[in-house]
Order: structure tokens, then C-alpha cells, then sequence
């Protein structure tokens, strides 16, 4: 056990090593080593560290990214960060005027996270220019801070032009590592999933109480909407060459299994109620699980630069699971729990099918769907361009960015004003650093942020000055300096405390080289001091103009219940069945992404809310049912969809053509539009109501129109209680608009 245990954390490292998330940190590194080592060999020690402070600013744009648009994503932030890096230099002996920039200067750039991901690190590297120009000596004269500026310039300009060559270098390795990191993702989701199949001794829905399960798979669902979007942005991105066709081939098929997943829970609760089909579900959740490690192995071998290996083609295992009814068994007034077994195991067959598809595409054994790729691959990709839209939407009081901007610039004034007036005043720039680190948007993501930038400050102090204690050569120092950039890049993303730690020694490396001589004794001390200052200032204030998760869920909500109306309306329409063409079936995909996006949102808005004082909390519990009820909602269109697709041939058009049209109208006019927030409907009742005592014959013998009639049902139902859950939500909100600070 203990070995397997090791083996296991072996394998994880292994995989976080292998990422595109350590890869592009290493690229950053050896940029910041290729262009300060040859500034530092050609113009001395100081010019190689002002040129090294120029490639950290320029370098937090740099992620894993398409080739097209790389260049302009990576251009403002050092166009921008440059004349300000200089203002602080003019300013440095001037603290009040100096305070004077740095102000408004801080609004200026925390009002750029109001473009995003796309803007949130050239946040960063606005704040980080100004904060490392506090951090050098102050110039002598004015010929001093023109130069240092120059060499500043070089260096983010320099590394401008390295990060654009490594990205088109790196893009084919960047394309597989993504891919694999969605494998990995969609592995764990499949073992989440086979969590479920074990039998349940109460007689709950969970349609009526989300168990913490289904909250860890919503979770996990919000997590994976956001890596498809990235890596749709890779993999999609001119799919030419038979290598990017298959990466990209791959991709779709990944996204047909997440609706695979998602249906394959359907029923699963009238199963888990009698323990007498444990044991079908025990096997169930057997063969799910090996269907996740065939997943996971084919993205270690995707890592590694193998060949996967052939996987066993599990459906033959799961036709021999049988589940006998007992006399008079009847649940949900139709389907037995032999029908309902044998519907489960199928479409645990068609997750099968797609790991045995992505195994021979990979392999090379299976052309992928060109088709479906060319004729997805531009509508799926996130735009290049730069648009001034969000800039000119948030000039509103209650408009997140503005809120967030004007709290972050406050807080950098008392952070300045603080600093300055510390007995070890030349360290001031330790406590603006660490607001700029701690501070974000919303009070759980400041709070997770502070917790780690303490710690990791402790630890990476006690490195640093351990280092520098040891007075290494200029060299030893670049070295050093490299390393602690390598490892806090690449972990940024996955884990702050490792970055917070290779931060610190970053962070004190730098400034021992823009500050040659400087004594090294009360260091430790001094910026742990500082790191409290700055966290605590930066805690206390997300409390100054709060933009609350519960202001912005109505919003939130009327965008999921639009999605799932839309989504459901195309879902169910039979156009793409007559099409001569591919557009409605594109069509369909993009109100799928829509719906997963939208509740993704919705679910992390609310994860959020957990952190914030429980007077201006929203209500919970109808938000954790509006979110089972998506999910499962969800998951009913995804069966009627796989119906229509692979399983038309057992439909009669006649009998379902109408239904669905109907099904389509019912869910429109129930979630098309947000519901009256005065007024709350009562709660319906449960999704298993059947359109009339209709017999469901067995569905892998006769034709299946009638189940489809079933699922139709089961959607309507739900749709109907989206619309309870929405009102639920809406009505508290409505009645306490203006929320406390």
C-alpha cells in the first residue's frame, strides 16, 4: 500500500512537472537568464540587474498561448510599465509627489483586470515596474534614471521578442500538454462520477438536497469549462497538419465525453435505493474507474512522448451486468430496474467508446473527424484583438472593476504612507508588493491569497536571506534569480504557496542586486513585518466599497437560465438530422459551451460567497438547487441528444417530432426569461413525473421512442423547477438590494 501510495505521488509529480504550466516557466526563466546574463556580460553587473527587473515586468503575460496575436498580447504591458518605471526614478527622493503617481497610477492599472485574463497580468506588471523602481537607489541625477530606464526598456523589450519566438517554439509541445492536462482533468471527473455508484441507505433525492458530492462535481465541471476554453485556444488555432488535426480530433471528442459523463448518472438514484443492486453498481463503478485510468495512462503517455498503449474495449464486460426485478418492481411508474440497469451500463458504454476512440486517434490508427474540426475550429477560439468595450461598460458606481480599482488604489496609498514612516523605510516597496499580490476582487480569493503570501513569505525569507548571507558572486545571484523565476511562474497558476515561496527569494534576489552592498542582518525580520503589513492591509480592505458576490448573481442567474433555454431549444430541435450542412450542429456547440461557461460562473460566484460575512451572503440553499437542477437538466439533453444522433434509426419520427417542439417551447417559456423577483412560485414537484402511464418497453429490443418521451418529461419537469429555484433566489435579493459594506 505504501508503495502503490508512492507511486502515486510520483506519477502526480511527475505530471506537474511534464505540464505546459512548467514548461512555460522554464521558458520565462531562461529568457530572464539568456537576456540578463548577455546585458550583465556586455554592460556590467548593475545593467544586468536594471535589464532583469525589465523581464520580470514583461513577463507575466507570458502563458501558454496561440501563435496568432502573441506579439500584441505581450506588447502593452512593458509600452505601459516603461514611462512609469521612469516617473518613479524622477520621483524618488520626492516621496509625497511620488505618492502622488503611485495613486492614481495603481487605479489605472487594476482598472485593466476589467479585460479579464487577458488583463490581470498586465496589472501585474504595471504595479510590479513602479514597486521594483521604489526598490532601486535613488538616482543620482537625471542622466541616472534616463539610463536605468533604458536598460529597464531593454530588457522587457529584449524578453517582448524571446517570448514571442519560444511560444511559436514551444506551441506544437504547449497543444499536447494541453490536451493531456484536459485527459487528466476528465479522468478525475470519471472517478468523481464513480463515487455515485454505491448503494444508499436513505430515502433523500438528489434533486432535493445537494449532497457534497454533486458539489464536488460541479466543482470540478466549473474547473474543466475554463481548461476546454483554454485549450480550444491552443489545439483549435489553424489545425493544418495531420499532427494538430489529430490534437484537435482529440479535442472534440474530450468535449463529447464530459456529455457522456454527465449522462451517465441519469436514473442512477432509483438504482442506489435498493441494496439489492449493489452489485451491478459495484461493477459499474469498476469499470468506470478503469476507464479513468485508461484516460489518465493515455495522457501520461501524450507527456512522455509515447505511444499509448491498445485499450481493452470494456463493452462486452458491461453486457453481462444484470439486474433482476422482483415481482411487481416497478419505479418512477415505468421502467424496471433491469431496463434502468441495462440504460445506465449503455451509456457507460459510450464513455467507453470515446476512451477507445481517443486510444486509436492517438495511436494513429483512427483519422480524426475533419469534418467537425474545420468546421469548429474558428468559431471556438477566443479573440486576439484588444477592444475598448469592457473599458467603456464598467464607468458605473456598482461596477466590479471601478470598485476594485479604487479600493486597490487606496489601499497602496496607506501601504505607502505606512512604509515610509517604518524605521526601515528603504524596504518600503516590501508592503505595496504584497498588496499587489494579496489583494483581488473578491474576499475568498484575497483571503486564500493572504494565507498563502504569509506563509510563503516566512519560508521564502529564510531561503533568501540564507542566500544572501552567503555574499554569492554576481553570477551565483542571476542563477538564483533564474530558478526562483522558473519555479514562481509555473506555479502561479496551480499552486500560490510554492509561487509565494520562489516569490519571496525573487523578490529579495532582485532587489540585493539593484541595491549592491545593502546589509542583509534584519532582513528576515524586516520583511516579515513587512508581509503582515501589506496582508493585512490588503484584508482589511476588501471591505472598503465591497462588490459582494450576491450583486452580481441576478445578473448571473438570468444568464444560466438563458443558456439552458437556449441550449435546450437547440438540443432538442431536429434540424441538424435534415441539414445539409454543418451549422445547426455548430450552432448546437456553441450554446453548449454557453451553458457549461454560464453555470460555471454561477458556481464559482457562489463558492466565493462562502468566504463573505453571512449578513450579505446570498441564499445558498436555492442556489445549490438551481445548480443540481442545471446539472441534471444538463445531463437530460445530453441523453435526448445521443438518442438523435447515434440511436435515430430506433426512433419514429412521427411520435417524437412533436414532443420534442413542445419539450423545447415548455423549457423556453419557463426559463427563457428571468422569473418576477415580488413574487415566489411554490416549489414543484420532483423530475420523475411521466407524460401518462405509458409502457417503456425494453429499450435494446424494441424502439426507443418511448424512453425519449420519458426524457422529455424529465427536462420539463426540471426546467420547471430552475424557475422555483430562480425565484427563490431572486426574491431575497430583491427585497435587500443594497447589501452592508
Amino acid at each position: 500500500m505504501q508503495r502503490e501510495g508512492a507511486a502515486g505521488r510520483f506519477r502526480a509529480a511527475l505530471r506537474v512537472a511534464l505540464s505546459h504550466y512548467i514548461t512555460n516557466g522554464m521558458s520565462v526563466a531562461f529568457g530572464l537568464l539568456l537576456i540578463s546574463a548577455g546585458v550583465h556580460f556586455w554592460l556590467g553587473t548593475a545593467a544586468g540587474a536594471a535589464a532583469a527587473v525589465g523581464v520580470i515586468v514583461a513577463s507575466p503575460p507570458d502563458l501558454a498561448a496561440p501563435r496568432r496575436g502573441k506579439f500584441l498580447q505581450m506588447l502593452p504591458a512593458p509600452l505601459i510599465s516603461l514611462p512609469l518605471f521612469f516617473g518613479v526614478q524622477l520621483l524618488h527622493a520626492a516621496p509625497i509627489r511620488l505618492g502622488l503617481l503611485l495613486v492614481p497610477a495603481t487605479f489605472f492599472a487594476f482598472i485593466l483586470m476589467a479585460w479579464g485574463k487577458r488583463g490581470i497580468p498586465i496589472a501585474i506588471a504595471i504595479m510590479l515596474a513602479m514597486v521594483f523602481s521604489i526598490a532601486t537607489q535613488k538616482p543620482a541625477d537625471f542622466d541616472e534614471a534616463v539610463h536605468r530606464s533604458l536598460l529597464f526598456g531593454l530588457g522587457a523589450g529584449l524578453y517582448v521578442v524571446y517570448a514571442t519566438l519560444a511560444n511559436l517554439a514551444l506551441n506544437a509541445r504547449y497543444r499536447v500538454q494541453a490536451i493531456a492536462d484536459v485527459l487528466l482533468s476528465l479522468a478525475q471527473l470519471m472517478r468523481t462520477e464513480a463515487q455515485q455508484f454505491s448503494a444508499r441507505d436513505d430515502t433523500h433525492d438528489i434533486r432535493d438536497v445537494p449532497a457534497p458530492l454533486l458539489g464536488q462535481l460541479l466543482r470540478q465541471q466549473a474547473a474543466l469549462a475554463d481548461q476546454m476554453q483554454a485549450t480550444r485556444d491552443l489545439v483549435l488555432e489553424s489545425p493544418r497538419t495531420p499532427r494538430r488535426q489529430k490534437l484537435a480530433g482529440m479535442l472534440v471528442v474530450l468535449i463529447e465525453m464530459r456529455d457522456q459523463l454527465l449522462a451517465s448518472e441519469l436514473d442512477l438514484d432509483a438504482l442506489r435505493l435498493d441494496s439489492a443492486h449493489a452489485s451491478a453498481l459495484v461493477e459499474m463503478r469498476h469499470v468506470m474507474e478503469a476507464l479513468a485510468d485508461d484516460t489518465a495512462a493515455l495522457a501520461d503517455a501524450l507527456l512522455m512522448g509515447r505511444t499509448p498503449p491498445r485499450v481493452v474495449d470494456r463493452r462486452p464486460r458491461l453486457t453481462e451486468i444484470r439486474v433482476t426485478d422482483t415481482p411487481g418492481t416497478r419505479v418512477l411508474a415505468g421502467p424496471t430496474p433491469a431496463m434502468l440497469a441495462r440504460g445506465l451500463a449503455s451509456r457507460i458504454g459510450h464513455i467507453n467508446d470515446e476512451v477507445v476512440r481517443l486510444s486509436a486517434m492517438a495511436r494513429g490508427e483512427l483519422a480524426p473527424d475533419l469534418a467537425v474540426v474545420r468546421a469548429n475550429w474558428q468559431m471556438f477560439v477566443s479573440p486576439t484583438a484588444w477592444s475598448l468595450r469592457p473599458f467603456a461598460t464598467l464607468w458605473r458606481w456598482d461596477a466590479p472593476p471601478l470598485r476594485h480599482a479604487i479600493r486597490a488604489a487606496l489601499a497602496m496609498a496607506v501601504g505607502y504612507a505606512i512604509a515610509v514612516s517604518l524605521p526601515w523605510g528603504s524596504h518600503d516597496y516590501w508592503i505595496l508588493l504584497t498588496i499587489v499580490v494579496v489583494l483581488r476582487g473578491s474576499l475568498s480569493q484575497t483571503l486564500e491569497r493572504r494565507n498563502h503570501r504569509v506563509a510563503g513569505t516566512l519560508l521564502g525569507c529564510v531561503l533568501a536571506v540564507g542566500l544572501l548571507s552567503a555574499h554569492p558572486s554576481g553570477l551565483a545571484l542571476l542563477i538564483a534569480l533564474t530558478l526562483a523565476q522558473a519555479v514562481a511562474h509555473g506555479f502561479a497558476v496551480r499552486r500560490y504557496m510554492i509561487t509565494a515561496v520562489a516569490a519571496t527569494v525573487l523578490g529579495l534576489t532582485q532587489a540585493h542586486m539593484l541595491n549592491t552592498g545593502v546589509s542583509t542582518t534584519f532582513a528576515l525580520v524586516e520583511r516579515v513585518a513587512d508581509t503582515l503589513i501589506g496582508a493585512t492591509l490588503a484584508w482589511a480592505f476588501c471591505y472598503v466599497l465591497p462588490s459582494w458576490e450576491r450583486t452580481q448573481l441576478p445578473a448571473l442567474v438570468a444568464r444560466t437560465l438563458k443558456a439552458q433555454a437556449h441550449h435546450a431549444r437547440l438540443a432538442l430541435g431536429l434540424g441538424q438530422l435534415h441539414a445539409i450542412d454543418s451549422s445547426p450542429e455548430l450552432e448546437w456547440r456553441l450554446a453548449r459551451r454557453e451553458a457549461f461557461d454560464s453555470l460555471s460562473a454561477l458556481v464559482q460566484a457562489t463558492q466565493r460567497s462562502l468566504s463573505e460575512p453571512r449578513a450579505v451572503r446570498p441564499p445558498i440553499e436555492p442556489l445549490e438547487h438551481l445548480q443540481a437542477h442545471s446539472y441534471q437538466l444538463l445531463a437530460q439533453l445530453s441523453a435526448v441528444k445521443s438518442m438523435l444522433v447515434l440511436r435515430r434509426d430506433r426512433l419514429t419520427p412521427a411520435e417524437v417530432e412533436g414532443p420534442l417542439a413542445r419539450t423545447a417551447a415548455r423549457i423556453e417559456e419557463a426559463i427563457g426569461t428571468a422569473p418576477r423577483t415580488g413574487t415566489h412560485t411554490p416549489e414543484s414537484p420532483g423530475a420523475s413525473t411521466l407524460a401518462g402511464p405509458v409502457p417503456l418497453p425494453d429499450p435494446f429490443d424494441n424502439d426507443i421512442s418511448p424512453w425519449l418521451l420519458r426524457r422529455l418529461d424529465l427536462a420539463t419537469a426540471l426546467a420547471t423547477q430552475l424557475r422555483d429555484d430562480a425565484a427563490r433566489i431572486l426574491q431575497p435579493l430583491s427585497e435587500k438590494s443594497t447589501p452592508p459594506a
